[in-house]
Order: C-alpha cells, then sequence, then structure tokens
C-alpha cells in the first residue's frame, strides 16, 4: 500500500506551479565598497545575459547604491526603471530588511521583486554578504545560482571578498562560490589573487570557488564578453528545473541584436564610481 500524497492547503497555488512558466533565476552579487568598478562589472554580466536572450533586474541593494524611491512603501512595481529592452533596475539599498519575518529572512523580498518584474528571466541582487545571507539562506533549491563575489587586485578589496565568503559560508550554508575580478587581461596579480582565495576558502572555510572570471574593466560596454564570463551566464541563464509535474518550457530565441545603446546602462552607483576614478 502506497503513502497517499499530502493535499496542497492552497488548490490555487497548486494550480499556479502546474501551469507557470519557468522560474525565474536569482543570482546574488555581493557588494564590494572596496573596488573600482563594480558597476562595469554588473554591466558585463547583463550584456552576457543580454546576448542570450534573457532579461535582467539588476537590484541594486549595496552599500553605496541609491536609496529605494518613496513609492516603494506602496509598491515596487513602479520603482522599478526600464533601462533597455534587456534591462530592468530598482534601486534597493536597506529595502530587502522592510520584508523581514520571525526567522529573520528577508526571502519575501525576492518574491516581492518578481511580481514587480514579471519580465525579468534573472534577478540579479547586488548587496553586501550579510544582506544576500538573510536573503538566500532558505532559497527554493534550483532557483538560486551561485553566489557571485566581487573583487579588484587591491588588498582591502580582496580581504572583503574573502570575509564575504566566509559570512555566506557560516551563516547561510552557502559554501560554493564564483569570484569575479575587476583586472587587466594578462595580470599576473590577478591570478595568483584567484588563487589565493580559492586555497583560502578550502583551507579555512571548508567552501569553495567554483569558477574564477576576470572583466578588465577598461574594456568598451559594446565589445562582446569573454569567452569563460559568456559561458557562465550561458549556465546560469539555463533555466531552473520546474516541478515534476510541470511542461518544461523551451528557452527564448536570442535576441538578434546586442547590447543595447550605452546610455540605456546609466546605473547610478556605477556613474558614480565613474566619476570618483
Amino acid at each position: 500500500m502506497t503513502a497517499s500524497r499530502a493535499m496542497p492547503q492552497d488548490q490555487a497555488d497548486g494550480l499556479r506551479r502546474l501551469f507557470a512558466p519557468v522560474a525565474t533565476r536569482h543570482l546574488p552579487v555581493v557588494s564590494n565598497p572596496h573596488m573600482a568598478f563594480g558597476g562595469v562589472m554588473l554591466e558585463r554580466i547583463c550584456t552576457a545575459l543580454a546576448n542570450l536572450g534573457r532579461h535582467t533586474l539588476v537590484v541594486d541593494a549595496g552599500e553605496r547604491s541609491p536609496q529605494p524611491r518613496e513609492l516603494a512603501a506602496l509598491g515596487l512595481a513602479e520603482c522599478v526603471e526600464p533601462l533597455s529592452t534587456e534591462v530592468s533596475y530598482l534601486a534597493a539599498r536597506g529595502l530587502p530588511l522592510r520584508f523581514v519575518d520571525h526567522r529573520g529572512s528577508t526571502g519575501a523580498f525576492l518574491q516581492a521583486v518578481a511580481d514587480a518584474a514579471p519580465q525579468a528571466d534573472v534577478i540579479l541582487v547586488h548587496a553586501p554578504a550579510g544582506d544576500l545571507c538573510r536573503l538566500f539562506a532558505h532559497a527554493e533549491p534550483g532557483r538560486c545560482a551561485h553566489p557571485l563575489v566581487l573583487s579588484d587586485e587591491r588588498p582591502a578589496s580582496v580581504t572583503h571578498a574573502y570575509a564575504a565568503m566566509k559570512l555566506l559560508t557560516q551563516r547561510a550554508g552557502l559554501a560554493v562560490h564564483d569570484l569575479l575580478l575587476s583586472a587587466a587581461a594578462g595580470s599576473r596579480r590577478a591570478e595568483r589573487i584567484a588563487q589565493q582565495l580559492g586555497r583560502c576558502a578550502d583551507d579555512f572555510l571548508g567552501a569553495a570557488v567554483r569558477e574564477c572570471l576576470r572583466v578588465d574593466p577598461a574594456t568598451h560596454a559594446h565589445e562582446a564578453p569573454t569567452a569563460a564570463l559568456q559561458r557562465w551566464a550561458a549556465e546560469l541563464a539555463r533555466p531552473a528545473a520546474p516541478p515534476a509535474h510541470a511542461a518544461q518550457a523551451a528557452d527564448p530565441p536570442p535576441l538578434a541584436g546586442g547590447w543595447p545603446a550605452a546610455g540605456a546602462m546609466a546605473y547610478r552607483h556605477m556613474a558614480a564610481t565613474r566619476a570618483m576614478n
């Protein structure tokens, strides 16, 4: 005699799951206030995803990111700014904490963001490691990509990146990370930094740096991403597995055009970063 399957408490929720499209992917990106050109790194990620026909919502909640608009108190949909056909932007510094529950989780913020931007295939959450722990410690399996840690070659930036990996591992159980370094293409120092962070993560945290990527901040926005970054984006863009009883949805065809006009990517924090440099 087989055990009967428990009926869902919300029958409408079961129907939504049955006929739902492929789930939106979540990409946690650790903000790093000690690095220059952090906005350029986000721009290059969006470029690679746009090449695959994916629409990215950038949820900008970093230490230097803009405050959310006052309308956020009424709903997030009015605060989402379309920057192009492939990218939307939400200023969100401090916003996730408004959704904290009794467990200390702010995971409800992710659903609120998804509801506010149903066109998004990827929700990129740029935030400090502590905020990402509260957001993704109880994330739905398959929806969340490995956290992406940002750094450049300066010691303070590298130290911050390691501290972020430690926090994500010990507080949220997110022990597999990807690393994106802002460095010149031929930098040997960047290679040593990547190896050092990987060894320290393994030796002292029991964590792993799965993928190490590099972006030259001097690269023009219209240039194609590196092969490594494009391959990483393709893996990220691969649809999360739907429920077993749901039909598999086909990937949307890639866009014919490339990256949108440079003016469309006017990230507030990126402009500020470039002004300081």
